[in-house]
């Protein structure tokens, strides 16, 4: 529907998004070795880092030789594999034009935590939705739309600039290009159940992004874009040093 470019949005309460940067860096890290590798390698890890919810509900098992983390963990670790380039690079689009300023409202440690909880819920949610599904849930797509639940609630005026239609670069409030892409999960999770993409997955961390970005933010961090102002019986104002006057 549309692809984000840049955002008008400045950090006010760190200095770099250094979580997010990292998060990117081992995404590609791990695609890296990944595409290198044969292709046995890349089917071992969608299948042992994967998500799959007929193993986690014991409806079926993975053979011994492809299980490379305990079946609990893999909640976490399908966010970091992914199936392609365009895969990999969508989804890292999406967390660094709209990861810096979430996780500028959390602070790093939070966002990091955030981050982790919407790509489980995401896993969480596609299990609910597909319990009997043998094919392995793998990218970071839960963790980001949790992401682009938090910065609609935090940024829904801040001016965007997204390619729409892939051809067309327009600057609009965020919330336009938003509600349209939060929207259209809802939609194609009920009309599109059975297809290639886990719109349950998005769906989950839509919720989990909604509800932790409330209690998760920075206290005083306002929400909706509103501005903080202060009671004027509480603006400072320049003081002059008084001078003591000289005795004569």
């Amino acid at each position: 529907m549309f692809v984000p470019l840049h955002d008008v949005n400045a950090l006010k309460y760190i200095r770099a998004q250094y979580v997010t940067i990292g998060l990117i860096a081992v995404n590609v890290l791990v695609w890296a070795v990944t595409a290198v590798a044969p292709s046995a390698v890349g089917e071992l890890a969608a299948l042992g880092l994967g998500f799959i919810p007929a193993v986690v509900f014991d409806q079926a098992y993975l053979d011994p030789s492809m299980v490379l983390v305990p079946e609990n963990a893999t909640f976490l670790t399908y966010a970091f594999v992914h199936l392609d380039f365009w895969h990999l690079a969508s989804n890292m689009l999406f967390l660094w034009v709209f990861g810096d300023n979430v996780e500028d409202a959390l602070g790093h440690v939070r966002f990091l935590a955030f981050y982790l909880l919407c790509a489980a819920a995401g896993a969480l949610f596609h299990a609910l939705v597909t319990p009997a599904s043998q094919g392995p849930l793998i990218g970071a797509s839960g963790a980001i739309s949790g992401i682009v639940a938090a910065y609609f609630i935090l940024h829904p005026r801040v001016r965007l600039w997204v390619l729409v239609f892939m051809r067309i670069p327009l600057p609009l409030p965020a919330f336009i290009p938003l509600t349209l892409w939060l929207v259209q999960q809802f939609v194609m999770l009920a009309f599109n159940l059975d297809g290639m993409v886990s719109w349950g997955a998005h769906v989950g961390g839509i919720l989990a992004g909604t509800v932790l970005v409330l209690v998760m933010r920075r206290k005083g961090v306002p929400l909706f874009d509103r501005k903080i102002v202060l009671p004027k019986a509480v603006v400072t104002r320049a003081s002059v040093p008084l001078v003591p006057r000289s005795s004569s």
